[in-house]
C-alpha cells in the first residue's frame, strides 16, 4: 500500500475513532466517509446488508447508495444480492460490460455514469451477510492499492462492531476470515513474505502467545503494528 496515499497514521486514527463511537451507526459511516477520503477514485460507498435475499442500505456516503441498492433488488441482480455469498472480494471493473451482473451493471453505468464497483465482505451469519462497497466512474477505477485500502477498511470495520458487541449481541458470527485476510496483507506487506508464509507467521504467534487466531488478526488489522514491535 502507498505510504502517499494511506498512511499507518491514518488508519490508526480511524481505528481510534471507530472505538470511541458512540453506536454501531457511527462506526458504520466513520467506514463510509473514510472510504472516500482514502481512496482516490472512490466517489461512493456504502455499507450493505443482505437480509433475507434483500439489500438494506445501513450507511452510505449519500442517497445514490441507497439508488442502487434498491436497483439490486429490483433486478434480482448485483454484488451485494448474490445469495449466500461467500466470496470475500468482488471487483467489477467494467460495469457496462462485465456479464455477471449484466443488467444491472449497464443500468448503474448509464443511469449513474459509474463504471467500476468493489464489493467487501464485512461479516456473515445464518440467512444474512454485510459488505463494505466502493464505486468509481471510469473502468478499472481501482487499482491494488485501493482495494487493499478497502479490504483494511473492511477489517477495520468488522473488528470495531465485534469489540462494541453489536453485532455479537444480535447472534452474528463474524467473519474471521475477512479479519485474517486483512492481517495477511499486512504481513505481506512488511515482511515480504507470500500468503502462506503469512498465515504460519499468525499461527506462530497464536500458539506462542496462546491467543486464538482470529484475536492475533483483529490486533494486527486494528493497530497495523507487529505482535511485539
Amino acid at each position: 500500500m502507498s505510504a502517499e496515499r494511506t498512511t499507518t497514521t491514518e488508519f490508526a486514527d480511524l481505528a481510534r475513532a471507530l472505538g470511541a463511537a458512540d453506536g454501531e451507526n457511527d462506526r458504520l459511516m466513520l467506514a463510509v466517509e473514510a472510504a472516500v477520503e482514502l481512496i482516490p477514485n472512490c466517489l461512493h460507498a456504502g455499507v450493505t446488508i443482505n437480509r433475507g435475499g434483500h439489500c438494506h442500505t445501513l450507511a452510505s456516503s449519500g442517497e445514490l447508495l441507497r439508488v442502487i441498492n434498491e436497483l439490486q433488488n429490483e433486478l434480482d441482480e448485483g454484488p451485494c444480492h448474490t445469495p449466500d455469498r461467500t466470496e470475500e472480494v468482488v471487483v467489477v471493473d467494467d460495469l457496462a460490460t462485465d456479464d455477471r451482473f449484466a443488467t444491472w451493471g449497464a443500468r448503474v453505468h448509464a443511469e449513474h455514469q459509474l463504471a467500476t464497483v468493489a464489493s467487501i465482505l464485512v461479516f456473515t451469519a445464518r440467512g444474512y451477510y454485510g459488505t463494505m462497497s466502493i464505486y468509481g466512474t471510469g473502468p478499472h477505477a481501482f487499482d491494488e492499492d485501493d482495494l487493499a485500502t478497502a479490504q483494511a477498511l473492511a477489517g477495520h470495520l468488522a473488528v470495531a462492531i465485534a469489540a462494541g458487541r453489536e453485532i455479537d449481541g444480535m447472534g452474528v458470527a463474524l467473519q474471521s476470515r475477512t479479519v485474517i485476510g486483512q492481517a495477511e496483507g499486512i504481513l505481506m506487506e512488511r515482511l515480504g513474505v507470500d500468503v502462506d508464509q503469512a498465515l504460519a507467521y499468525l499461527k506462530r504467534v497464536s500458539s506462542q502467545t496462546n491467543t486464538k487466531l482470529v484475536q492475533v488478526a483483529s490486533e494486527i488489522v486494528r493497530t497495523r503494528q507487529l505482535p511485539g514491535a
